[in-house]
């Protein structure tokens, strides 16, 4: 992975000098390094690496970032069995956000965030030739999604060192896509950037202690013209509705405030932001978000009242999920 790290680096130090990041391009570099040693010394990482190796070195005949199931290559690309692909990603286990086909292997995600995609992809400002910041990106499925829809640079921020794996694994079959992963938080990035177009937070909101701040930070990364869309947690209720879990809240420890969308809308002209609109609201399903082969942890069906799946395990209401876009 270290040979992959030093690739991905001078990459990105070339995508971002051709770019409205150029001015940081020296601190982002120093967030990349920082990211990769923490994954470098990972107690997974063998096995990680171990996956990631045992797959083919080889130039895919197709690659399609349009598709549901973001495809990479054919069965046949490979000169191997598909259970030989599957035994090897499967060593990147447990896969969350997707889906993916990789050399005719179906990656079965626990969350199908095609669905989510297609919810926001028609309300939002066209991505064609942007700069884009996903916070929290998970594996990057929506970053390959958006470079489908012709961004012309995109970045993902996420700590989680198996996800930069999972972006890695897409990576090497498209090494110039102008695409990158920093495997750190937002608290770690430059404030008051103003450099992107369109700045993502997409299941993130809610984990944070401060849900204003949050916003603050989003709105200084944006430039003068840019578009926030957040995907957030919401509850029912009017401007004070806003839910605080006494402890956790389906199962998950750090979930601090979940408003209702009237409350959302108060915070976002509080941080700054106009021309809010309300792009989506819908509860989140066991078709959505499951456990599956791919990801056999407790998923949703196990965060629901086993007797009322309006209520999560601790009483409170089962999620509902809204899509917002905001201006700076």
């Amino acid at each position: 992975m270290r040979a992959y790290k030093d690739r991905e680096g001078i990459k990105l130090q070339q995508a971002v000098a051709d770019s409205a990041l150029a001015g940081f391009s020296e601190l982002l570099m120093a967030l990349h390094e920082k990211g990769w040693h923490k994954i470098l010394k990972h107690g997974d990482l063998k096995r990680w690496q171990g996956g990631f190796d045992a797959l083919p070195d080889i130039t895919p005949s197709e690659i399609d970032f349009n598709a549901s199931a973001l495809k990479i290559g054919t069965p046949a690309d490979t000169g191997m069995h598909e259970r030989e692909i599957e035994s090897a990603l499967k060593q990147m286990h447990p896969w969350r956000k997707g889906p993916f086909d990789i050399f005719g292997v179906h990656i079965d995600t626990e969350w199908r965030s095609d669905w989510k995609w297609d919810r926001l992809s028609e309300a939002i400002s066209p991505l064609q030739g942007r700069t884009i910041l996903d916070v929290g990106c998970g594996s990057g499925y929506h970053l390959w999604r958006m470079l489908g829809c012709d961004a012309k640079l995109v970045i993902g921020i996420d700590p989680t060192p198996l996800f930069s794996m999972h972006f890695a694994t897409i990576k090497r079959y498209a090494p110039d896509a102008p695409a990158f992963i920093l495997p750190v938080g937002i608290e770690d990035m430059p404030v008051k950037m103003h450099c992107f177009d369109t700045v993502f937070s997409m299941g993130i909101l809610y984990h944070r202690k401060s849900p204003i701040d949050h916003l603050i930070e989003l709105k200084g990364l944006l430039n003068e013209e840019g578009e926030l869309v957040i995907d957030t947690l919401v509850v029912e209720g009017d401007e004070q509705t806003c839910l605080i879990p006494h402890g956790r809240y389906a199962k998950m420890r750090n979930v601090w405030f979940i408003p209702s969308v009237a409350m959302l809308k108060i915070w976002l002209k509080r941080a700054g932001f106009t021309r809010i609109q309300i792009v989506d609201v819908c509860p989140t399903t066991t078709d959505e978000q499951r456990g599956t082969e791919w990801m056999t942890f407790e998923s949703l069906p196990e965060f629901l009242d086993p007797n009322d799946s309006s209520l999560t395990i601790e009483g409170y209401p089962a999620p509902i999920r809204a899509v917002v876009t905001a201006k700076r």
